[in-house]
């Protein structure tokens, strides 16, 4: 499919330069995950597995969430999750169209409420998988790069929005190059995902989210091995990025915004 130029360039580069960036280590990433055993689930008694099978049966129900590409997420060993982010519930949608825990970053408010409510809140947070982090300071992203470092180097999944924040408008926004540290650093793969239609379900602003069906898609994996250790290249930390950014642009459908979502929601 003949890709779409934006002002009369390539809104990620040319596609020569991103296909010696991904495209060359395709039938590498598929010989190893050829043997793969499939997914292992969380220990039956965890509290991650215990809210899973409470609450999401009622998120199918909400949502009835179709997913595509589910075999993508390789069954055992590090995996970045990277895909755009359109509205609260993506993070609690997404984690239950896969058997592997997922962990993700989250604002450490959500766990400093006071009272029996704020205990109750924290635990929940902490049970889906989100990792209380301080973004708001001067080290907010640094503290965020070395949690998700950390969760690879266990071996786990670890998921991230590459813009940022959450879309102002439905659009992708161009993505923040920590995805591109967090898999040249440890060598993790990187599976693009889209959300679809969870904007429709909870508009920005709106409360509780209402029944709408959406879909999960996980494209194929995405191996960067060729530039270890090169995670201060600032170079090839936007190309690395922008390739990802291309992927999750070809699943979702969005249109591409050549800016930060942060910029865009400052300038409205």
């Amino acid at each position: 499919m003949a890709e779409t130029r934006v002002n009369g360039a390539y809104p990620f580069g040319e596609p020569d330069v991103r296909t010696a960036l991904t495209r060359e280590y395709r039938p590498v990433l598929h010989r190893r995950l050829s043997g793969a055993v499939r997914p292992t689930p969380e220990e039956p008694l965890s509290r991650h597995a215990i809210v899973k099978a409470t609450l999401g049966p009622i998120l199918r129900l909400m949502f009835r969430p179709r997913v595509e590409g589910a075999e993508n997420v390789p069954g055992t060993g590090p995996v970045i999750l990277a895909g755009n982010h359109l509205t609260f519930i993506d993070s609690m949608i997404m984690p239950i169209c896969l058997d592997r825990p997922v962990y993700f970053i989250g604002k450490d408010e959500y766990v400093k409420g006071k009272g029996v409510k704020g205990r109750l809140m924290a635990w929940f947070f902490t049970s889906v998988g989100m990792i209380p982090v301080d973004r708001d300071g001067g080290r907010g992203g640094v503290a965020a790069l070395m949690t998700g470092r950390r969760v690879l180097e266990d071996g786990k999944i670890f998921s991230i929005y590459p813009e940022g924040t959450r879309s102002p408008d439905g659009r992708l926004y161009r993505g923040r190059t920590g995805v591109a540290r967090l898999t040249l650093m440890t060598g993790a793969p990187v599976v693009p995902f889209a959300m679809i239609g969870t904007d429709k379900a909870q508009p920005t602003g709106a409360g509780f989210p209402r029944p709408t069906q959406v879909t999960v898609r996980f494209g194929e994996p995405m191996e960067f091995s060729r530039y270890e250790g090169m995670d201060r290249d600032r170079y090839v930390l936007r190309a690395v990025t922008d390739s990802v950014m291309a992927e999750v642009m070809r699943l979702s459908g969005q249109e591409y915004v050549d800016m930060y979502a942060t910029k865009a929601k400052e300038a409205a």
